[in-house]
């Protein structure tokens, strides 16, 4: 029976695989070589995002993508949820910038991500990535980025201990959404698992709403994987579906007292 450490280092395995950059979280963190963030309470890696919007935007001065950065780590609303639904409008639309030329001003849009060109976007993911929260430190178990943001969290358990079944990770998340809240307004999909079992899940879903991820590619590579965990992420992390999932597959519903946050199952996908 494998372990949780082992999970991860299998779930980074099989990111890796579909051409994601890996980094361990202590590598990139503050005070590292390669300080991909300001402070631990930062949870966009602004120099990969930077990068991103200057190669996503060549018609754009460096100012617009900066208020762009800048509006994105300032969200407008006292509630997760209506910043996650602004943040997901962001991500479909771009950011509006004012730019200034000649004593005059006009409007434009930063986009944030290449729905056409997948392989225009830079794909990260990053395990034990420290933040510091309103009761200390908390560490996810993997962080996935898109040109710096954290689109998604994969919390493990141990899968040889019968006490920590997924549930566990789901109450973990819970947990992390309400002390370091700041992770989450970028959210787009969360990951349960201990390895062998895994489900997905919006960022409101209930602990029942989480489901399955049935197959990578088609049905017929159903029966060859172990790990539900392999099928999820080959599935569903897969560069080109995972940006068609995120721009066609996401919905919101307001009916004035709640927003309520939608993905599609697999077999609707």
């Amino acid at each position: 029976m494998i372990n949780e450490e082992q999970v991860e280092l299998l779930a980074i395995e099989w990111f890796k695989e579909l051409g994601f950059q890996y980094f361990l979280g202590v590598d990139i963190a503050p005070e590292s070589d390669n300080p991909q963030r300001s402070s631990y309470q930062e949870v966009i890696l602004e120099p990969k995002l930077k990068n991103a919007l200057v190669k996503l935007n060549p018609a754009l001065p460096l100012h617009a993508i900066e208020e762009a950065i800048h509006g994105l780590k300032k969200p407008q609303n006292a509630s997760l949820i209506q910043n996650n639904r602004d943040f997901h409008q962001m991500l479909l639309q771009g950011v509006g910038v004012e730019i200034k030329k000649d004593e005059e001003s006009r409007g434009d849009v930063v986009k944030l991500i290449d729905f056409q060109n997948p392989t225009n976007n830079d794909f990260t993911v990053v395990n034990q990535f420290t933040i510091k929260g309103t009761k200390g430190n908390r560490r996810p178990d993997l962080v996935v980025f898109i040109n710096g943001m954290p689109i998604s969290v994969i919390e493990l358990k141990n899968p040889a201990d019968e006490n920590a079944d997924i549930f566990k990770a789901y109450n973990q998340l819970q947990t992390y959404k309400d002390e370091i809240e700041d992770l989450f307004i970028f959210n787009e999909a969360l990951v349960i698992s201990d390895g062998i079992n895994a489900r997905i899940g919006s960022l409101t879903a209930t602990d029942e709403r989480f489901m399955y991820w049935r197959t990578i590619k088609n049905e017929k590579d159903r029966p060859l994987l172990e790990y539900e965990l392999e099928t999820l992420i080959k599935g569903f992390f897969d560069k080109e579906h995972f940006l068609d999932y995120i721009q066609n597959f996401v919905l919101f519903e307001d009916d004035g007292k709640k927003i309520i946050k939608k993905i599609a199952g697999y077999h609707q996908f």
